[in-house]
């Protein structure tokens, strides 16, 4: 996501890294917008998961792979062709991407309406795990004095890796090979977390001043946050579900 986010500007020497009321609410305005993505997509989820018409539809035909596939695609296609986009163009892949990985989140309910994977009191647990270590991770992002930034080469590789292994993991069905992919997942979102915390509040500097860069930015850094939370969970979620022997 770094040529979303404007990566190539180098972000110059905050004064102090001082809080100010501009930083907090650029933020604040981040936070929200993730927040309210993650509301999206778990009502997607739950309805798509719930009603037998809308499951049949999206998981019993081709559909299924527009849904695991859409998002990934949507954010290739726009590391590519959005260089410096617009706060519209911004907004309406931030809410693309949670639509559709809600549609996919839809399979999680599904599974535990059917008895067939995790129930609903793991799903739950999940969620309430992944928000506190997401709120430690990005709290550390946020208030840590240590640059972050040699780390990001390190991360991108490792998500790269994890998308090739699951990808290929769709063809052998190992469930130890499983298990590894969603324990190196955890770390590996883990560190994102507190990475583009930082990375964003950086940004913070380097844009401050250009509304129309601010503006997309904040959708591009909801985004970012989403991604690694609902990654994080599902990888949480998948360790914790019961496993075939």
């Amino acid at each position: 996501m770094s040529e979303l986010n404007y990566a190539s500007r180098t972000a110059p020497q905050a004064p102090s890294m001082a809080v100010d009321a501009g930083l907090r609410a650029y933020m604040l305005g981040i936070y929200n917008k993730m927040a309210l993505g993650l509301a999206v997509s778990a009502t997607i989820a739950w309805t798509v998961g719930s009603v037998p018409a809308l499951s049949s539809l999206i998981f019993g035909t081709p559909l299924r792979y527009v849904v695991m596939f859409g998002p990934l695609a949507l954010l290739l296609v726009a590391a590519f062709a959005m260089r410096r986009p617009s706060p519209i163009a911004a907004n309406l892949l931030y809410w693309s991407v949670a639509s559709l990985i809600g549609a996919s989140l839809g399979a999680w309910v599904l599974a535990a309406r059917l008895g067939t994977g995790a129930d609903f009191l793991t799903i739950a647990k999940a969620f309430f795990i992944t928000s506190a270590a997401f709120g430690a991770l990005s709290l550390w992002g946020y208030t840590t004095r240590r640059d972050l930034s040699a780390f990001g080469t390190i991360l991108v590789m490792g998500v790269v890796g994890l998308v090739l292994a699951s990808l290929a993991n769709l063809f052998f069905q190992s469930s130890l090979l499983s298990f590894a992919i969603s324990v190196i997942g955890v770390v590996v979102f883990s560190a994102l977390t507190a990475f583009d915390t930082q990375r964003l509040k950086q940004e913070y500097y380097v844009l401050e001043g250009d509304a129309r860069a601010m503006a997309a930015a904040t959708s591009l850094g909801a985004l970012s946050l989403y991604l690694n939370f609902v990654n994080l969970f599902q990888f949480i979620l998948s360790i914790l579900s019961p496993r075939e022997e």
